[in-house]
């Protein structure tokens, strides 16, 4: 199976647009009618579709941690700091992620970027 992405708000669109450019499943937040949402439920609604979070929201990250803690399962986070990552790494990365790994690898987990 291969990867799909759940983009939150806090994703420049550009990266969407770059990563659907080479063939990569993404939606976003705003397209699922989900803009609004709180942390937890945004979390819980791409486990729902299984699709990896991306975020750029620290407090995702910190839902993320806190269910990891409680051995509660979640589809997995993609977390790039906004100024630790550029537009192109994160599409290189991202682009990269989806090829090499599958849902499977996901389950529960959480990744920063940029990678290596």
């Amino acid at each position: 199976m291969s990867l799909a992405f759940y983009m939150d708000v806090h994703v420049p669109r550009a990266i969407t647009s770059a990563l659907r450019l080479r063939g990569i499943d993404v939606l976003t937040a705003q397209e699922d009618g989900s803009a609004e949402l709180d942390d937890g439920p945004l979390l819980r609604r791409a486990t729902e579709l299984g699709r990896i979070l991306i975020s750029q929201d620290e407090d995702l990250l910190r839902e993320g941690v806190r269910l990891q803690k409680r051995n509660e399962g979640f589809a997995g986070i993609i977390y790039a700091h906004q100024l630790r990552v550029t537009i192109g790494q994160m599409v290189e990365d991202l682009d990269m992620i989806s090829k090499a790994t599958s849902g499977e690898e996901w389950q529960s987990r959480i990744e920063y970027l940029p990678l290596g």
